[in-house]
């Protein structure tokens, strides 16, 4: 009988993400209001696991024999335990495409595939003398109109006398230098930059480049150049610095490439509609993308669960603020994925599909924490904080960014709103004890 009612609690707790897919495809929600619910729903979450999980797992340890300090040490060993398997697997599953699930989390991992899709060309650009003596942290406007080129074997780059109105990087093949007679002059190869003055100070070429080998080159246009001069006052003011020393030599500083580079990437920062849009696609189409999502939601469902189950010996012993931060949590959490989803182009029946998913996840886990992890041995205590730890984790990982992305940084008085109605049930449970 017991059991049947673990699986009662798993259904009821997680059937609000039926709920919330619905707001996000039928009936979208004000996002404030959503973040509002999430904020208190996270509030309470955070007071549940102090008082209901972390001091009563300490208390009944120190109950049965241990030493505070050890006891101490115990719950907060299962904890951290806990947060670095829900952290780590969390990044794996969004790396595979579960990121699709939540605005914010798709944001950061935009931020992150931008950085690294732009690191292979910073690395080359940062060879380029004139751009490594520019500020780095000013650059962002400016990569993304950095394109490739690639040539052939005998092509010309540039005459001499053609306009400069590009900068070139070599990022592999070879090519040779010629004076207007067409006599050789240098030879170029993977990092060299040619062309730099042409971004000072236009002009036209005084040499020209030809390739010997096929060649893959990086361009930086002049005219998205100046576009970026014309906007950024600080990097205009460096650029009038720079264009006083025409020489190249002149230009050469103690700049190391690889520290401009970093810095450089570092800043990215901001991710346009179109770059969201075409990693939304991309995300989409990547291998195991729905799978990776049906994971990702179950994985936010099986500690909380896995809990409530644990917790639960009659109804007297039910663990009301978990279930309540659970429930609330989990209508704005599927409200934003299904919205989500259905911009990476889900169906509405695709997106209920793997949303129903959790709620056999959640039946699953209450059983199973009824049934393993039950009680109140030491080992049922330690295995209690682990599953406290995954929750914290996706407190803070998910649901708080989500609010703070949706609701700004008003959702601080719904969280503390639901931190004190938490405790306000604590003590009223407190005091039936008594």
């Amino acid at each position: 009988m017991i059991i049947l009612q673990a699986a009662l609690l798993g259904l009821v707790t997680t059937s609000s993400v039926m709920m919330g897919a619905a707001l996000g495809l039928y009936l979208p929600a004000p996002k404030k209001v959503l973040a509002a619910i999430l904020a208190f729903a996270a509030g309470s979450l955070i007071a549940s696991l102090a008082i209901d999980l972390a001091f009563e797992g300490a208390a009944e340890l120190t109950r049965r024999g241990a030493q505070l300090q050890v006891a101490w040490f115990s719950i907060a060993g299962g904890f951290a335990s806990g947060a670095v398997i829900y952290y780590l697997t969390s990044l794996f599953l969004d790396e595979k495409g579960a990121a699709l699930r939540y605005p914010s989390r798709f944001l950061e991992y935009a931020r992150n595939r931008k950085r690294q899709e732009a690191s292979r060309h910073l690395a080359y650009l940062s060879k380029c003398t004139l751009l490594r003596n520019l500020p780095s942290t000013h650059l962002e406007p400016l990569l993304e109109h950095v394109r490739e080129r690639s040539v052939k074997p005998a092509e010309i780059v540039f005459r001499h006398g053609d306009p400069g109105d590009a900068l070139y990087v070599v990022v592999s093949g070879a090519l040779e230098v010629l004076d207007d007679q067409d006599q050789p002059l240098a030879k170029l190869g993977e990092g060299d930059a040619f062309g730099e003055m042409a971004l000072l100070s236009g002009g036209t070429r005084t040499a020209t480049v030809r390739a010997e080998t096929d060649a893959l080159l990086l361009l930086v246009a002049k005219d998205d150049f100046d576009t970026l001069v014309a906007n950024d006052h600080y990097v205009a003011d460096q650029v009038r610095k720079l264009s006083h020393e025409r020489a190249l030599t002149n230009l050469r500083r103690n700049v190391n490439p690889a520290v401009w580079a970093k810095a450089a990437r570092d800043s990215i920062d901001h991710v346009s509609r179109a770059e969201a849009h075409r990693l939304l696609q991309e995300a989409k189409a990547g291998r195991g993308v729905g799978l990776a999502i049906v994971f990702g939601n179950i994985l936010d469902t099986i500690p909380g669960c896995l809990v409530i189950g644990a917790k639960f010996s009659d109804f007297k012993s039910l663990s009301a603020t978990l279930l309540i931060g659970m429930f609330l949590g989990g209508i704005p959490e599927a409200a934003a994925s299904a919205a989500m989803l259905r911009r990476a182009g889900y169906t509405n029946r695709t997106i209920f599909l793997l949303w129903s998913t959790v709620i056999v996840a959640g039946i699953v886990a209450a059983v199973a924490g009824r049934v393993l992890i039950g009680g109140t041995s030491s080992s049922a205590v330690l295995a209690q904080a682990v599953a406290g730890g995954a929750i914290l984790a996706l407190v803070t990982h998910a649901m708080i960014p989500e609010a703070l992305h949706k609701g700004g940084s008003g959702i601080v008085l719904p969280v503390v709103a639901g931190f004190l109605f938490a405790l306000y049930l604590a003590m009223v449970e407190a005091a039936r004890a008594l």
